[in-house]
């Protein structure tokens, strides 16, 4: 069995995820804003549980929830769960996200999910790392439908997605009500071009001020500080 990724103050097993961990989901923890102090977390689309995990590292929230729909990956999720010391307010449900729309009629005060999408490579011909990875499987329109019922009225949803996405989705949770209020695009290394774009979404139709660019490398393994100071809470090495 292959060895769970340690990070600073808990590890994930990830041997039946076909999604592993990787920089999109610390990314997308490490930026999110607790500043108005939610006390309610969902996660859609949950994995290996990392970004609920990160959450219950960096907030005070009272429950964090996380949906899941492949089986393999819910129940890693849930032992990733109980394995941490933070047990008692993280919990995985399998189902779909349309099953747990219609089953909850709680909100949260934040949402958050490094949802499935295309990306620009082929298909892998792995169908379970195919279908984590392409937006096939959660279709960003039913995110956004999904995520406008699940949300506070003054909540706020927190998304990572391609940058060539980023117009469109922007597009599709306006028709939800849904207006971005921050966003940082990524790239690679400095000579890269932007791969992804973080967004925050609230119900606050207003412009972005808040725009800002990330470059996580200066060359392959040499970070750059900007990167450090936003993921140094979470990795070992950094």
């Amino acid at each position: 069995m292959a060895k769970p990724f340690q990070f600073k103050q808990f590890s994930i097993a990830q041997d039946r995820c076909a999604m592993k961990v990787g920089t999109d989901s610390v990314l997308l923890g490490a930026w999110s804003n607790l500043d108005a102090a939610p006390k309610t977390i969902l996660d859609i689309g949950a994995g290996t549980g990392i970004l609920a995990l990160i959450m219950a590292q960096r907030s005070a929230a009272e429950l964090i929830d996380a949906i899941e729909i492949d089986a393999d990956a819910y129940e890693q999720c849930v032992h990733n769960f109980e394995n941490s010391d933070w047990g008692d307010r993280l919990f995985c449900y399998h189902a779909s996200l349309e099953e747990f729309v219609d089953e909850i009629e709680d909100t949260y005060d934040l949402i958050i999910s490094n949802p499935p999408f295309y990306t620009d490579d082929f298909k892998s011909g792995n169908k379970a790392r195919d279908k984590a990875r392409f937006e096939e499987a959660l279709p960003f329109k039913v995110l956004l439908s999904s995520a406008s019922k699940l949300l506070s009225s003054t909540g706020q949803l927190n998304v990572i997605i391609p940058f060539s996405e980023e117009e469109r989705f922007i597009s599709i949770a306006k028709k939800e009500g849904l207006y971005p209020s921050r966003i940082m695009q990524v790239r690679g290394q400095e000579s890269s071009r932007l791969k992804r774009s973080l967004i925050c979404f609230t119900f606050k139709e207003r412009s972005v001020k808040d725009i800002s660019e990330l470059t996580i490398e200066i060359t392959r393994h040499q970070y750059t500080e900007d990167y450090i100071n936003l993921t140094k809470d979470f990795y070992l090495k950094l």
